[in-house]
């Protein structure tokens, strides 16, 4: 069957698609796909491929060279106009000869926020925005929410099927499946950071590495509120040289963490969760995962601070009403108050299930 032209939607659509291969690689910038199209035939493409290096304008117009002259370059993000770790990419498409810019949306980052577009319009580029916004909004919405103050945080957690992340003995290694673990490596080799309280501290003595290495080297947290029983010589520390260590608690804990502090831990004084993220997001982390236990992930939950999920579903059942669920806390009081996902995913690893959301 006959198609016709190609819309913007569809150029913007595969400008998305490019922007997605930076994720984990680029952050705390934004991800950001960019195509060349002239008369209709895409001549050059490109994405921010790695922090601090050339950004996806620079990577499509490179790729386009004066195929570009005359031609209209659909990006993901309005182009920015400042000198940062990169020149301004407003200026490369002025240069360029692209006559016509199509944005996702604008850039809310303050040294941009309309400006980029502003030098185009003054340059006599034409400059159209919003189309694909939704969906750019939600490629970029972990940059978007460390603009105002907050990392992203991202929850995972293990289960059966009766929704037990241990038994009540306390077991829990593993639940899932070879393929549900390596999953959770590479989610991890993603993040800025990796949170467990001190119980799953205490129960498992994680190492909170990515296994291979991803894009990122996380800083390995551990959140309490006393430091009590943590005055061992837990794995984290035997391998703080090969990735940062914070511990957050209250100032009145850190008694508690001497040795955490002169095994060259950092000790971070929170006194909430969305203190925590504000420290967190101050430092430009934008993607923190939370692996649990019960007690910290109902912590997040209850300060309404889940933006992502992943839950690995295996399918076994260990009964009791002592064996702990993912999400501890007090919970919520009716339906209306619970968190509900959107953009559902279900994928099959192995055995397991893995579902996959946002709010």
């Amino acid at each position: 069957m006959e198609t016709g032209p190609l819309t913007d939607l569809d150029f913007m659509r595969r400008a998305l698609t490019l922007a997605e291969l930076g994720r984990g690689a680029v952050e705390p910038n934004p991800m950001v796909g960019a195509v060349v199209v002239r008369d209709g035939v895409v001549v050059g493409e490109g994405w921010h491929e790695k922090y601090g290096q050339a950004h996806a304008e620079v990577n499509a117009l490179r790729q386009a060279g004066e195929a570009a002259r005359g031609g209209t370059l659909y990006v993901s993000l309005e182009p920015c106009c400042h000198f940062g770790k990169t020149p301004p990419c407003a200026d490369l498409v002025i240069r360029a000869g692209i006559r016509r810019v199509v944005a996702a949306m604008l850039d809310p980052f303050p040294q941009v926020a309309g400006q980029g577009a502003a030098r185009l319009r003054e340059a006599g580029v034409a400059f159209e925005v919003g189309v694909g916004e939704l969906a750019a909004r939600g490629v970029n919405a972990p940059y978007l929410k460390v603009l105002r103050g907050k990392s992203w945080v991202v929850a995972k957690w293990a289960m059966t099927l009766d929704g037990k992340i241990a038994t009540a003995a306390g077991e829990s290694k593993w639940i899932t499946g070879e393929a549900s673990r390596k999953r959770v490596h590479e989610i991890r080799g993603r993040m800025d950071a990796i949170l467990v309280g001190r119980g799953t501290l205490l129960a498992d003595d994680p190492l909170l590495t990515a296994r291979p290495a991803g894009p990122r080297t996380p800083t390995r947290i551990v959140m309490t509120a006393t430091g009590d029983g943590m005055d061992r010589d837990f794995k984290l520390l035997k391998t703080i040289q090969d990735a940062p260590v914070l511990v957050a608690a209250p100032e009145a804990a850190h008694a508690n963490l001497c040795n955490w502090k002169t095994a060259g831990a950092e000790l971070l004084a929170v006194d909430s969760v969305p203190h925590l993220l504000e420290q967190l997001a101050a430092r430009r982390m934008t993607n923190i995962l939370v692996e649990g236990g019960a007690g910290v992930l109902g912590s997040f939950m209850a300060a309404g601070v889940i933006d992502e999920v992943y839950a690995f579903v295996a399918p076994k059942i260990f009964g009791g009403s002592a064996a702990p669920s993912p999400v501890g806390g007090a919970g919520i009081t009716t339906l209306d108050d619970a968190l509900q996902l959107t953009d559902v995913r279900v994928e099959t690893l192995g055995d397991d299930i893995l579902i996959h959301g946002r709010k």
